[in-house]
C-alpha cells in the first residue's frame, strides 16, 4: 500500500509530487490519457513565474517531471475508472485492470476545454491560432483580429480580457442575446473594440497558406448564409469539462462536475486523506501558477495527515 497516490501530471500533480517526495513520502504518480495535461500542447507559456523570456509548454512540463523524479517520485502509466475513498484504505482500479491502494489520495486530474469539433480546429490549436486561454495566448495576437466564440460570463470576459491586445474582437455567439450576467453583457456592448456576430454557429476555421489561422467560417442560424470573419486567432470559450468521471458521485461536485472542496479550504475534501488540487476543482483562475500553488497546498497537507496516523505505512 502506498502512503500518497497522485492522479494526474499537470502543474498541480507534480508540484505535489515534488513535494511529497521531498517529505520522504515516496509517492507514486499514475499519468492519465495526456501525461503532462493542457500544458503540453501550448507552443510557448509567458506567464509561469521565474522565465523571463518564455517557455515552452512540453518543457515546462518535462522539467517538473524530471524534478519530481529527482526526489524519487515513481510513475505509472494507467487511467483510473473508479475509486472506492470511503475507508482508510483508497482503492483505485485502473484501465489496465490493475488496483492501486493507498492511505491518501491526491486528486489532480485537471479538466479539459469543450471543444467545437469542427474542421480545422483540432489543426490549428496549440500555437497556430486555435486556443482556449486569453490569459494565456493574448499577448500574442496584439494588433490583429480575433473572434471569441461563446455567449456566457467566460466568452464576455474573455472578449473583454483581448481588447488589451488585439485590433478587434468578433463574438460569435448561436443566439441573439448573450447568456452573460447583465454586467459583462453591458461592459461587452460598450467595448468599441468588440463587434457582435449573433444568430452565428461557426463550421471551421481557415488557415492561410502557413497553416496558421486567418479566419472563421460561420453560418447564420437564421438566414443560413455562409461568409468568413477575419481572425489570427479564434478563442474558445464554451466551458471545461472537469475529469471527475470515474468518482461517480463519491465526492461532492458542483452543477458542472468540479469538485468542492470542505468549507473554508482549498484543497480538503470531506474525506479523511483525499486532497484535489488544481483544474478539477478550480473554475474560476485555471492557471498554471494556481494549479501550482493548490499541489502545494495539497502535498502539505498530506504530509501533516499522515503524521497524525497512528502508524506509519510500508511501501510495498
Amino acid at each position: 500500500m502506498e502512503n500518497v497516490i497522485i492522479l494526474g501530471t499537470g502543474c498541480a500533480g507534480l508540484t505535489a509530487a515534488i513535494y511529497t517526495a521531498r517529505a520522504n513520502l515516496n509517492p507514486l504518480v499514475i499519468e492519465g490519457s495526456q501525461p503532462g495535461g493542457q500544458l503540453t500542447t501550448t507552443s510557448e507559456v509567458e506567464n509561469f513565474p521565474g522565465f523571463p523570456e518564455g517557455v515552452d509548454g512540453f518543457s515546462l512540463m518535462d522539467n517538473l517531471r524530471k524534478q519530481a523524479a529527482r526526489f524519487g517520485t515513481r510513475f505509472t502509466n494507467d487511467l483510473i475508472e473508479s475509486a472506492d475513498l470511503s475507508g482508510p484504505v483508497k482503492q483505485l482500479v485502473g484501465s489496465s485492470g490493475n488496483t492501486y491502494e493507498a492511505q491518501s489520495v491526491i486528486i489532480a486530474t485537471g479538466a479539459r476545454p469543450r471543444l467545437l469539433g469542427i474542421p480545422g480546429e483540432k489543426e490549428m490549436f496549440g500555437g497556430k491560432g486555435v486556443t482556449t486561454c486569453a490569459t494565456c495566448d493574448g499577448a500574442f495576437y496584439r494588433d490583429m483580429p480575433v473572434v471569441v466564440i461563446g455567449g456566457g460570463d467566460s466568452a464576455a470576459e474573455e472578449a473583454l480580457f483581448l481588447t488589451r491586445f488585439t485590433s478587434k474582437v468578433t463574438l460569435v455567439h448561436r443566439r441573439d442575446e448573450l447568456r452573460a450576467s447583465k454586467i459583462m453583457a453591458d461592459r461587452v456592448f460598450e467595448n468599441e473594440k468588440i463587434e457582435m456576430a449573433w444568430n452565428s454557429v461557426p463550421e471551421a476555421v481557415l488557415a492561410d497558406e502557413s497553416g496558421l489561422a486567418r479566419a472563421l467560417q460561420v453560418k447564420n442560424v437564421k438566414s443560413g448564409d455562409v461568409s468568413e470573419i477575419e481572425a489570427k486567432g479564434v478563442f474558445v470559450a464554451i466551458g471545461h469539462v472537469p475529469n471527475t468521471s470515474f468518482l461517480e458521485g463519491a465526492l461532492p461536485t458542483d452543477e458542472n462536475g468540479y469538485l468542492v472542496p470542505a468549507d473554508n479550504s482549498q484543497v480538503i475534501t470531506e474525506i479523511p486523506g483525499v486532497y484535489v488540487a488544481g483544474d478539477v476543482s478550480d473554475h474560476k483562475f485555471r492557471q498554471a501558477i494556481t494549479a501550482a500553488g493548490m499541489g502545494c497546498q495539497a502535498a502539505i497537507e498530506v504530509e501533516r495527515w499522515l503524521a497524525e496516523q497512528p502508524q506509519p505505512v510500508e511501501v510495498g
